[in-house]
C-alpha cells in the first residue's frame, strides 16, 4: 500500500487539498489520510471508491496497479472530447 499512499499525497497536492479539507470530503477524521498517506492503514473498499471519486481516477491507479492517471471526459460532447484529445496530443509533442 506504499504506492496506494505516495498517489494519495500527490493527488491531494495536485488538488490543492489539505489532509483536513480531504478528509471532509470523504467523511472521515484528518489523521486517516495522515495515515494513510504513510502506510499505516488501509482504508476500505469503499474509502478507496470515495478517494478515487474525488479525484477522478480510477481505483486502479490509486492502487498502484494502472500506471498511468486517466481523465474522465463523461459527459462531454464529441466536439469537446476531440479538444481535449488535440490538447493531449500537443502537450505530449511539447514535452517529447
Amino acid at each position: 500500500m506504499v504506492e496506494f499512499g505516495k498517489r494519495l499525497r500527490q493527488l491531494r497536492k495536485s488538488n490543492n487539498f489539505t489532509q483536513k479539507q480531504l478528509a471532509a470530503l470523504i467523511g472521515v477524521q484528518n489523521t486517516m489520510i495522515s495515515f494513510y498517506e504513510v502506510g499505516e492503514r488501509i482504508p476500505s473498499p469503499e474509502m478507496i471508491i470515495k478517494l478515487a471519486s474525488v479525484f477522478h481516477v480510477t481505483t486502479d491507479y490509486l492502487l498502484g496497479i494502472e500506471k498511468s492517471e486517466t481523465i474522465n471526459i463523461a459527459g462531454l460532447n464529441e466536439h469537446d472530447k476531440q479538444l481535449v484529445y488535440a490538447l493531449v496530443e500537443s502537450l505530449r509533442q511539447k514535452n517529447a
